[in-house]
């Protein structure tokens, strides 16, 4: 399939910067539209241009409920880097480390000092061995009640 170094190099750099690449699978329904990613590029043209990648080994397919997902392999993180000329300290964005996140805010109640877990060791302990008590033949009361099932109410064996 033809397709312009400039819509090439467009969905090349979006593959890059992002580390995956999702595209719908094409049907008579979603034949001619845009990618939602890849502004100004067609569909079709994605998914040409990362199957020509996976048959080369530089990215891993996957296809799940209509929907292709590509995502770069190290062989293809070298390839796009040389092909879009980037130096090595820039990688896709699946390969940075996210900040862990860090919630300064008070706790509910208006209580001031440091927080204290849900359950310590000692209180996890003291609820299972109170669960486990309970367990068993005779741990728990056993009783009747009647009307439920059928023929209540229809002159069943209560009357």
């Amino acid at each position: 399939m033809f397709m312009t170094k400039k819509q090439r190099d467009a969905i090349y750099e979006n593959l890059f910067r992002e580390g995956v690449m999702v595209a719908e699978k094409i049907c008579k329904r979603t034949q001619g539209r845009i990618h939602p990613d890849v502004t100004g590029i067609p569909n079709l043209l994605v998914i040409k241009a990362c199957q020509s990648l996976t048959s080369r080994g530089l990215v891993k397919q996957q296809f799940a409920w209509r929907h292709y997902y590509w995502t770069l392999t190290n062989e293809g993180i070298e390839y796009l880097r040389e092909y879009l000329h980037l130096p090595p300290e820039i990688v896709p964005m699946t390969m940075k480390k996210q900040a862990k996140i860090v919630d300064n805010k008070q706790p509910r109640g208006g209580r001031v000092g440091p927080a204290r877990p849900a359950y310590s060791g000692d209180q996890r302990e003291e609820y299972r061995r109170e669960k486990d008590a309970n367990v068993g033949p005779g741990g728990a009361g056993f009783g009747f009640r009647g009307g439920a099932g059928r023929g209540a109410g229809r002159g069943g064996p209560a009357q």
